[in-house]
């Protein structure tokens, strides 16, 4: 009996040494990289060994890969690794598009020879068939250019292969070599990678290259580009020439938006899909439909276009789901699980409204940053009345249904913010949920009349007291007169300083003609100040502001020997209320026109502004038959700057670009972003050519210099172009293009 119980007891405590240690690390890549992503989130303890196939050492790439079989390592930046390198990696699975093993260490073995590279075409690395796989491609170069990748310059092809365009991404930095490639037929040797959308979704085919030697030219181009005869710039479209075998499919889903005429998104659970179409026929939300088209995939986002949508009539509504603004604005590469074309909810109070020519935008603040929810206008062809916008009140709390639009994607970024907005299908996708609070502007003007009207009346009677009902009659006539002209000239054109000065004038006459003077926070002192204060008894009030910052204060001066009375505080309050009604009026106004004519993230006029100014100028060279200049401004290698550093960094390049162009403008130059990566300068003084070719070069010294962000170190450029009235052109489209013209000349001129 007690060996009976002794056997026992070992073997139970074999158990729960085993059990204490967990499963045993899995060593076949095969079987690893077979595994789906909800066995890698389970991360699986994995020890192996592979050849290194791609390392390049400056990000946290690595490819790895042992006979048939390759997976992708995120290994930590600054890997010494080199292709051929014989590895044991131990580590953890993790779930991505396929996937990927996060190491705890790696140890080099041995050095020996590359697997051999095997010939893919375009349609099995479309569909991820070779994914981490060493592989070759044959294709003819339609681009070539130095970029950034993190921290290192790195060299960009795009080739077209027979079934689509591949891009690859070759570490070398010398620019000597592109000028050969252009439509040049090679072959490439790398590791095949995808491009993906904020959903993890393939939206094309990435080729990694360790060095120029795995690019061979198999027949160079029969001419140089540059050699090629002018053509005239309305005849371009002779040239154009399509093959496109892309193949139809068909896709299932819940219809979450319809836009008659140009798309409509469905949805299958967490997929959705963006589908463009000339369909104009009636669909119903929630129905459950059918779409065939042809798959496109355009600056990141997957969808499909000729679009043909077939309407069961029945209907399986999809549950918008709720999200914050984080949730539907960072992407991160440890969990892709973005909101792209999904029907969201999200709450968040109305910052403003405004019906265009086009659509109605509500933008609203979540989580302190601020979204549009934006209702596109049905147009003419569709016959349907546009309904009047939803009156929401500024300030109120509301929940907005819709799709969820992104306007950028990179997922190689570890985490990343990226713009969206939220389309609406009808005013019934915003809701009030809370009504504005009571202090706000309009119920100030209420509170103020009030107190007026209760100002008056006490006045009144104490006038009764000491004058006659005909100079008491004429004294409230005149205030009345100038708190209606006050109130006029606060939401008309009138300066501000002006108006205040009115309120000092009225706050002086109601007592009994004591100065009084306004000082306005972090501005003029307006009103009569006496010239001397001592000796004076001064009564003071804030002026309050809603933001609980005080917008200055209000003075007053007596006699020390005249007793203080409640009119003075009366008065003086009123005052302060027709002060704040006034200041933070003119405020909202200023700041309202400052968003409409300058760029938000540059603070430099916007294209509107650009276009305004330029008009004007033109008629003002007509009526002096004077001459002026445009600069066109195009940075050069913007989108690698956002593809390996983040639209983060792409930012603060834009602004820091921004600010050392004004540095070396005029004061009465004009600098404007026209969007994007794109910007141009109107010079209204020059005497001739030379002097606005002049100022193009002074700032493209702006460029000498590098940019650092946040250890980031960039060499920027930019192409220029210029233009000159009216030698080049009389109107300002026509301007603008030719300037565009002599940019792009000078952007050819600079890669040749």
């Amino acid at each position: 009996m007690k060996r009976l119980i002794s056997a026992v007891a070992i073997v139970l405590g074999w158990a729960s040494v085993a059990w204490a240690a967990g499963p045993s690390p899995l060593t076949d890549l095969r079987a690893i990289a077979a595994l789906s992503n909800a066995e890698a989130d389970k991360a699986l303890p994995v020890a192996f060994e592979a050849t290194v196939t791609y390392s390049p050492g400056y990000e946290n790439i690595l490819f790895v890969q042992d006979g048939d079989a390759a997976i992708f390592v995120l290994a930590p930046n600054g890997a010494r690794l080199a292709p051929g390198d014989r590895i044991l990696v131990r580590g953890k699975m993790r779930a991505s598009f396929r996937p990927i093993v996060v190491p705890d260490s790696l140890t080099v073995l041995a050095h020996g020879a590359l697997p051999k590279a095997v010939p893919a075409g375009f349609d099995d690395l479309i569909r991820s068939h070779y994914d981490s796989l060493r592989v070759s491609v044959r294709g003819v170069v339609r681009t070539a250019e130095l970029g950034w990748s993190p921290t290192v310059r790195v060299t960009y092809l795009q080739m077209l292969m027979d079934g689509g365009y591949v891009d690859a991404m070759v570490d070398s930095d010398d620019p000597s070599v592109l000028k050969g490639l252009l439509d040049a037929e090679v072959e490439v040797t790398g590791v095949a990678g995808g491009k993906f959308d904020a959903k993890m979704e393939v939206a094309g085919v990435l080729i990694h290259v360790a060095s120029l030697a795995d690019v061979k030219v198999l027949k160079r181009a029969g001419a140089s580009p540059w050699s090629l005869a002018l053509t005239p710039m309305n005849q371009v479209v002779t040239g154009y020439h399509v093959t496109d075998r892309t193949q139809r499919i068909r896709v299932h889903g819940a219809i979450t938006y319809y836009e008659p005429g140009t798309a409509v998104v469905l949805q299958d659970g967490g997929k959705s899909l963006w589908i463009g179409t000339p369909v104009r026929s009636p669909l119903d939300i929630g129905d459950i439909a059918d779409a065939t088209g042809f798959p496109d995939a355009h600056d990141g986002f997957v969808s499909l276009t000729h679009g043909e949508i077939q309407d069961s009539q029945v209907q399986a509504p999809v549950t918008p789901q709720p999200a914050n603004w984080r949730q539907l604005a960072f992407w991160s590469s440890n969990q892709p699980d973005g909101h792209l074309y999904d029907l969201v909810s999200i709450q968040g109070q109305v910052a403003a409204a405004v019906r265009g020519a086009n659509q109605d935008e509500y933008v609203v603040s979540s989580d302190g940053q601020l979204f549009s929810a934006i209702y596109h206008h049905p147009d003419a062809a569709s016959k349907r009345s546009l309904p009047a916008m939803k009156n929401i009140a500024v300030g109120s709390k509301v929940k907005v249904t819709g799709i969820c639009i992104l306007e950028g994607t990179n997922p190689y970024n570890t985490t990343m913010q990226v713009p969206f907005h939220i389309l609406m299908r009808s005013f019934d996708d915003i809701t009030v949920i809370a009504k504005p609070s009571l202090l706000n502007v309009r119920n100030l003007v209420i509170v103020v009349g009030l107190l007026l009207v209760v100002v008056v009346l006490v006045g009144a009677r104490g006038w009764a007291l000491e004058h006659k009902v005909r100079r008491q009659t004429a004294a409230l006539a005149t205030i009345e007169r100038r708190r209606s002209r006050i109130l006029e000239d606060i939401n008309g054109a009138r300066p501000l300083a002006e108006v205040v000065e009115e309120i000092a004038e009225l706050a002086s006459f109601k007592l009994h003609g004591a100065p009084c003077w306004f000082q306005i926070a972090g501005g003029a002192r307006l009103g009569k100040t006496p010239s001397e204060l001592t000796g004076l008894r001064i009564v003071r009030n804030e002026i309050p502001g809603h933001t609980g910052s005080p917008l200055g204060a209000v003075f007053a001066a007596f006699d020390p020997a005249e007793k203080p009375s409640p009119v003075e505080s009366e008065t003086l309050s009123l005052a302060a209320g027709l002060a704040t009604l006034a200041v933070e009026t003119r405020r909202l106004y200023s700041d309202l026109l400052h968003r409409s004519e300058f760029d938000l993230l540059t603070d430099v006029h916007n294209r509107f502004s650009l276009g305004k100014r330029l008009n004007e100028q033109i008629e003002e060279a007509r009526h002096h038959a004077g001459i002026f200049g445009l600069i066109y401004i195009d940075l050069d290698g913007f989108k690698q700057v956002n593809d390996l550093c983040g639209h983060h960094i792409g930012d603060l390049y834009l602004q820091e670009v921004a600010r050392r162009m004004k540095q070396q403008l005029r004061s009465h130059d004009l600098l404007a972003r026209l969007g994007g990566d794109e910007f141009a300068v109107l010079l209204p003084m020059v005497r001739n050519r030379a002097g606005v070719e002049e100022i193009a070069q002074r700032l493209e010294h702006c460029f000498n210099d590098p940019f650092v962000f946040e250890g980031h170190i960039l060499q920027g450029a930019a192409s220029f172009g210029t233009a000159l009235y009216p030698e080049d052109n009389v109107t300002s489209e026509g301007l603008l293009s030719a300037a565009d013209s002599a940019m792009y000349a000078a952007k050819n001129s600079k890669r040749q």
